[in-house]
Formats: C-alpha cells, sequence, structure tokens
C-alpha cells in the first residue's frame, strides 16, 4: 500500500469516526434553523390542567422540542415534583427552555435585603429543569403606581438576574397591555422599564401581540430596541369577538401584527434566538389544533 492510499484511508476512517460521535447539536445547525421555536403550555392551558402527561406526548409528536411552563404551584409543576417534571420532558425529548413564574412583592424581604425562601425555590427548581429562562410574566398593581416604588423593582430585578446567574440562567420580563398605556411621570412603563433593567441582566420577552391592546405596535418597537429581545413571545393578533380587550390572539399570520416582518426584523436586529408561541384565543378550533398550525407556520417561514 503506497502513502498516499494509506493516509487517504486514515484520513477517511477519522472522518467516520467524527461523524459517528458528533454532538446532535452540530448536526441540527446544518439544517440552518435560525433559532429554537418552544410552546408556551398557557395556549392548552384546559390540556395540561387534565391530561399533562398525554399532552406533553401530543406537543412532542407534533414535532416541538421546546416548551415554556405556565403551571408552578408549591414546588410542583403541573402536578409533578422538578425532578418528576425533569423525567417526564426528557423521556418526551422536550426540553424547558423557559418558564413564567410572576415576581411579586412578596418575594423580596426588606428587613433582609434580600430575595424570599419562596422565590430562591423558584430559581432552585427552574434550574432542576434546565431552563436558560425564569420569566416573570407580568407585575402587580402594586408595584407601579408610585415612580419610587417602580424603580425600586427595577432594581430588584436587576438582582434577580444575578440570583439567576449564579444558577447558569437569565431573568426575564414578559409584557402585557399596560407598559405601553400606563404611565408614571409622564413617561410609558415600557419606556421606563427598557432605560431601567441591566441588558446584561435582565431579558426582556417581548410578546409582539400583547402590546396591541396597549396601543403598540410591534415593528415600531422592534426598531426602538434594537438588540434587546433575544427571546420573543411570536403571536398574532385580530379583533376580539368578546371581551373587554380590543384584540385577540389568533393562527400566526392571519392577524394584524405582521408577525412574519416583525420576527424577521426581530431576528436581524433584536437579538432574536428563542421563539415561543403563543394562542390564548382560538376562533372555534382545539388548542392543540391550533399550536400544530402554528409550528407549522414557523416551519414554512424557515424558523
Amino acid at each position: 500500500m503506497n502513502t498516499t492510499r494509506r493516509t487517504f484511508i486514515k484520513s477517511g476512517a477519522a472522518l467516520l469516526a467524527a461523524a459517528a460521535v458528533m454532538p446532535g447539536e452540530l448536526l441540527a445547525s446544518k439544517k440552518q434553523k435560525k433559532g429554537i421555536i418552544a410552546i408556551q403550555l398557557y395556549s392548552i392551558r384546559a390540556d395540561m390542567s387534565k391530561d399533562p402527561l398525554g399532552s406533553l406526548k401530543k406537543v412532542a409528536e407534533m414535532g416541538y422540542e421546546y416548551v415554556e411552563h405556565a403551571n408552578y404551584v408549591d414546588r410542583k409543576f403541573y402536578g409533578y415534583s422538578p425532578k418528576e417534571f425533569r423525567k417526564v420532558l426528557d423521556d418526551l425529548g422536550l426540553n424547558m427552555i423557559s418558564g413564567h413564574t410572576v415576581m411579586g412583592p412578596e418575594h423580596w424581604d426588606e428587613s433582609k435585603n434580600d430575595f424570599s425562601d419562596s422565590w430562591k425555590y423558584t430559581v432552585d427548581d427552574a434550574a432542576v429543569l434546565g431552563q436558560k429562562y425564569v420569566v416573570s410574566p407580568s407585575m402587580d398593581n402594586s408595584m407601579r403606581n408610585k415612580y419610587d416604588d417602580f424603580m425600586r423593582y427595577m432594581e430588584i430585578f436587576n438582582k434577580c438576574g444575578d440570583l439567576c446567574k449564579n444558577q447558569g440562567m437569565k431573568f426575564g420580563y414578559h409584557n402585557h397591555a399596560f407598559e405601553f398605556n400606563e404611565k408614571l411621570n409622564n413617561e410609558k412603563l415600557f419606556d421606563i422599564m427598557m432605560r431601567s433593567m441591566d441588558p446584561d441582566k435582565v431579558v426582556v420577552q417581548l410578546d409582539i401581540g400583547n402590546l396591541y391592546n396597549g396601543g403598540a405596535v410591534a415593528l415600531d418597537v422592534v426598531r426602538q430596541y434594537p438588540g434587546r429581545f433575544e427571546n420573543l413571545h411570536v403571536k398574532d393578533e385580530i379583533v376580539a369577538s368578546s371581551g373587554n380587550d380590543k384584540y385577540e390572539s389568533t393562527i400566526i399570520g392571519q392577524g394584524i401584527v405582521n408577525a412574519r416582518e416583525v420576527i424577521d426584523l426581530a431576528t436581524k436586529i433584536g437579538g432574536t434566538e428563542v421563539y415561543i408561541i403563543e394562542q390564548e384565543s382560538y376562533q372555534g378550533k382545539t388548542p392543540m389544533e391550533c399550536i400544530e398550525e402554528n409550528l407549522k407556520v414557523m416551519k414554512s417561514w424557515g424558523y
């Protein structure tokens, strides 16, 4: 055997061996996906309440690989302990990328200048699930009535960023509508938050649908704050058929949000890496039908 042939065989064997042990992440990266797609389980809240295991199986069968929870009560996720729920997810090939748990006034102890044990447990349990984000999905009225109180909670949010960082995670805040239609000192709450929260410590999970009920437009907000939205709630809106809100959520791409343009822009200038689908109103379809259709839409857009 000559040297050239021997070298060729050795090189080929090395390449085959490398391919055999190549991590799934590297293989997946070759598919040119733009980021992580997840489903906010609040979208199927009734199903999760009745049969969490069966519902998660359906989610996995649809092709979802990542989920975001919206149920953490008495240190349990949908009735499961953190370790139990982690096993449920692992067995189904699902990953808990993020979770929604409201951080309220009761989670900060002024006398100790520290977080309550209950909030520390929240962060601990999120780490057990392997979350990347611990997200507070709203803000109590008492936290936003006075400017000084509001600014104090912005400082606490930054401290929560440090707390989460110690466990290899990030703290985040998820908007609804009031951040855009409520003001303190003649400034929108959202604008105060964006200049007060340290972007290295607090991730803003922009819900591109919720803000319409606050009078904002998603494209304008993404343009106003480039680089600030690594974690996006992907949602579309139509005129509401009932209730107090002007708009309600619908299938992505079928409403007023211009969802594809928004998420493309957020990907380009907003730093978006995680796209979490959420739909809360269904226009006669089942929640499961809606989240399956939403995933197909996202994939058809190259995500």
